[in-house]
C-alpha cells in the first residue's frame, strides 16, 4: 500500500474544469448511444392511437428489441442485426414510407404474405375475424371520458391473430366528412383480400376512424421499423391548463405500460 501511494503522490491532478468536461463528454457519450440503439423517447401528436395513446404522452421505445440500426448511416438507417419479427398486435415506430423524415406510430395487424379484407368495422386476418368484445357498462366506458363527443364512438376489446389484447374505437356515425375508414388498400381489384407483400407490414391505429395508416397509405417496409413502444413517462394534457398556456400532468399515466 506504501508503494502504491508513493507512486501516485507524483502525478498531476486533473483540474475540477477537466473533470467536468469529461464526465458531460461521457454522460453526453452514453446518451447518444443508448438513443442510437437501445431506447428512444417520443412525443405522440395526433390521436390516432387513442385511447391507448393520448395526445400529450411522451413515450420510450425499444429500439433494439427487431434489431440495431447503424445511426446517421440514412434515412432510414440501415439495419446491422436482425433479431425477431414483430408479433400482430404490438404497437411499432416506423419511419413514415410517404416521408421516412417523419416518425409514426402504429398498431401492427398484418405480417409478410398476411391476407388481410376489412369490412362494415370488421378486421380480418388470414380469413378469420378477429375477435372483439364491445364495452359498454359505464366503469368501461370511462376510459374515453375526456375525448369529445364519446358519445359517438364504439368501444372495443380486440384480439389480434397473435392473441395481444387491446382497445379499439369505432364511430357510431359515418355520414360526416371524409374519414379514415375509407380504405383504399384493403381489396384488390378483383374482389379478393389483400396479400401483405414480403418484407412488409400492414398497420391501423387504435382510432380506426380517425387514423391515416396502411388503408390509406400503403404497407411498412420492414427496415423501417424502429422499435416497439415500451411505456409512458409522462403525459401533458394541453386542453386542460394548469396555469394559462402550461399544460396539466396525468398522473394516472404515469409509468403505465403501452400494450
Amino acid at each position: 500500500m506504501a508503494e502504491l501511494e508513493e507512486k501516485t503522490v507524483g502525478k498531476k491532478k486533473k483540474s475540477k474544469t477537466r473533470e467536468t468536461i469529461e464526465a458531460i463528454l461521457i454522460a453526453v457519450g452514453v446518451a447518444l448511444f443508448l438513443r442510437a440503439f437501445i431506447v428512444e423517447a417520443f412525443k405522440i401528436p395526433s390521436s390516432s392511437m387513442v385511447p391507448t395513446l393520448k395526445i400529450g404522452d411522451h413515450i420510450f421505445v425499444n429500439k433494439y428489441v427487431y434489431g440495431l440500426r447503424v445511426p446517421f448511416t440514412s434515412n432510414p438507417p440501415k439495419q446491422l442485426l436482425a433479431f425477431k419479427q414483430p408479433k400482430r398486435g404490438e404497437i411499432v415506430i416506423f419511419n413514415f414510407p410517404k416521408d421516412t423524415s417523419k416518425d409514426y406510430i402504429k398498431r401492427l395487424i398484418g405480417l409478410p404474405g398476411d391476407k388481410i379484407k376489412i369490412n362494415d368495422h370488421k378486421v380480418y386476418v388470414n380469413g378469420n375475424l378477429l375477435e372483439r368484445q364491445k364495452l359498454e357498462s359505464p366503469e368501461e366506458r370511462a376510459i374515453l371520458s375526456d375525448i369529445p363527443n364519446n358519445d359517438k364512438y364504439d368501444l372495443f376489446r380486440e384480439k389480434s391473430a397473435d392473441g395481444i389484447s387491446y382497445i379499439s374505437i369505432y364511430r357510431t356515425e359515418r355520414s360526416w366528412g371524409f374519414s379514415y375508414y375509407d380504405c383504399m388498400f384493403c381489396e384488390n381489384e378483383d374482389g379478393s383480400d389483400l396479400v401483405v407483400p414480403d418484407g412488409h407490414y400492414f398497420v391501423m391505429g387504435d382510432n380506426r376512424d380517425n387514423s391515416a395508416d396502411s388503408r390509406r397509405w400503403g404497407f411498412v417496409p420492414e427496415e423501417y421499423v424502429k422499435g416497439r413502444a415500451l411505456f409512458t413517462w409522462l403525459s401533458l394534457n394541453s386542453d386542460e391548463p394548469m396555469f394559462w398556456i402550461i399544460p396539466s400532468i396525468r398522473w394516472e399515466r404515469f409509468g403505465r405500460l403501452i400494450k
